[in-house]
Parts: structure tokens; C-alpha cells; sequence
């Protein structure tokens, strides 16, 4: 197990892992509760459009996925509030926009092809640079931030959007400052976990968390401590077993969740018994 830290590129990613496990729960916590679970996915494809167009431009990736990435999930809050789509069918568009505007943008850029993007689609350990690090942290940290600073009104937001108007909240702002936050998360995590597998770690996490815990705080802060766990373990084991660490992060938060979902049922039964006592 020591061994792992001899190698500089895996204490890099170990870094990014714990700060994405950090982040993408948190944020993940208002995004189930707010029943947009694919918000995630959607703006990981248009991440996508946002890498390639680095590529296209000769510009720093992550650089691009930001922009693009902040714009595509203003464009689909917007999109969702004020016009006739519904929330579903304004993601699919997203969906669909996102990875066509990836595969066309990287297939102009020089010396471009579908497989430069693979370390963006599926997570890369080895591809994490001292800069990629620096620049998860500033993002983790913004992320965090706006979660310490407006989790209560974010709550109230997700709870009930007419309870949030009643109470003189800033709906429209609030609701774009989670898409905008999202929107950042994905980008974080994109070098660890993947675009296309990024949603995974903003959800199961907290749906795990939501089997055996009681109350917001109680879940997100569970959550964030589980989705620690799967990012460093399923690194770990990813560095060792010679596979991709996306996919071994989320089957190790899936098996999480399994296992919760049976610990769940047992305190709910027990707990009914004690209230019958």
C-alpha cells in the first residue's frame, strides 16, 4: 500500500480524488433533492464541446470546459424556467448538442481524433498534472464556499420553489448559482472520475447517504464522507487492478449503496419496532 505514494502522478490524483469526493456530493445533495439527478450528465456532455474546442483553439481544456460548461448550464436553467421545455427534455437536448459538438470540434482541431478525448470520457490517473490539481482546489473550494454560504436558502429552493418566492428569495439567481455550481463540479471531476461517469459521483453518494440518514445536513455530510471513500478507494484499486479509475469509483459507490440500502431497511424496521415498544 506504500508503494502507491513512491509514484508523484498517483499522490497527484489521490489529491484530486479526495477534493472531487469532497465536492460532487455536496453539490450532488441539492441536485437529487431538487429531482434533477441528470443534471450531471448533461452538462458532462456539453464539458465535452468545451475540451475539444481547447483542443481546437490551442487553449488549456479545462480553461474551455469551464466556459462552456457555465454557459450550457445557464442555457438549460433558463431554458427549464422560462420557456415550454420540460426539465427533461431540455437535459436530452444538452445531451445530444454536447457530445455532437465534442466529436465535430475534435475531429478539426490538428492532429485531432476521437481518442484524444477518451482521458476526458472515462478519467485518466496518469494524465493529472501539478496544474490540474491547483486548479481542482481553487474550484473545490469555490464550490464548498457557496455551499457554506447559501446551503440554508439552496434548501429552501429545492424543497419548494413557492415557499423560496414567498419568502422574498432570490429564486432565479439561486437556481442559476446551482447549475453554475454543477456546472463546475463536472469540470473538477472530469480528470478523475470522467465526463461521462461524473453524474454517477454527484448522486450515489448521496442517494446512499439518504438510506440511513435523517435531516439535510445529516446526508450531505454523510455523503461527502462516502463519496471520499469511493473516490480514494476506487483510485486505489483502480491503480492496482490496471483499470479505468472512473469506472472502478462508481461500481465501488454502487456496492456502497447496495450495502445501504439493506442497512437502511433494518433500521427502519427497527425503529418501528421501537416506536410499537
Amino acid at each position: 500500500m506504500i508503494e502507491i505514494f513512491q509514484y508523484d502522478f498517483m499522490v497527484r490524483a489521490l489529491v484530486a480524488a479526495l477534493l472531487v469526493g469532497l465536492a460532487a456530493p455536496a453539490v450532488g445533495t441539492f441536485i437529487v433533492q431538487r429531482r434533477l439527478a441528470l443534471l450531471g450528465d448533461g452538462i458532462g456532455h456539453v464539458a465535452l464541446t468545451g475540451v475539444a474546442l481547447g483542443f481546437l483553439t490551442g487553449t488549456a481544456p479545462v480553461f474551455t470546459a469551464v466556459l462552456v460548461s457555465i454557459a450550457g448550464a445557464v442555457a438549460i436553467e433558463l431554458v427549464r424556467a422560462r420557456g415550454r421545455t420540460t426539465g427533461d427534455v431540455a437535459l436530452a437536448l444538452l445531451f445530444y448538442g454536447g457530445i455532437a459538438g465534442g466529436v465535430l470540434l475534435i475531429g478539426l482541431a490538428p492532429g485531432g481524433s476521437n481518442a484524444t478525448l477518451t482521458s476526458y470520457l472515462f478519467g485518466s490517473i496518469s494524465s493529472v498534472t501539478a496544474q490540474d490539481v491547483w486548479v481542482i482546489a481553487v474550484l473545490t473550494a469555490f464550490v464548498l464556499g457557496v455551499v457554506a454560504t447559501f446551503g440554508r436558502e439552496l434548501f429552501v429552493l429545492c424543497q419548494d420553489e413557492e415557499v423560496a418566492k414567498v419568502n422574498g428569495l432570490p429564486v432565479r439567481f439561486l437556481s442559476l448559482l446551482i447549475a453554475v455550481t454543477a456546472a463546475l463540479t463536472v469540470v473538477i471531476a472530469m480528470r478523475v472520475v470522467g465526463l461521462l461517469l461524473v453524474s454517477a459521483l454527484m448522486v450515489v453518494p448521496v442517494a446512499t447517504s439518504q438510506q440511513v440518514t435523517r435531516g439535510f445536513r445529516a446526508t450531505m455530510a454523510l455523503a461527502m464522507l462516502l463519496g471520499v471513500v469511493a473516490t480514494v478507494g476506487g483510485l486505489t484499486s483502480a491503480f492496482y487492478a490496471g483499470v479505468a479509475p472512473g469506472a472502478a469509483i462508481v461500481l465501488l459507490a454502487l456496492a456502497g449503496f447496495v450495502l445501504a440500502l439493506g442497512a437502511g431497511r433494518f433500521l427502519r424496521r427497527y425503529r418501528a419496532k421501537e416506536a410499537g415498544a
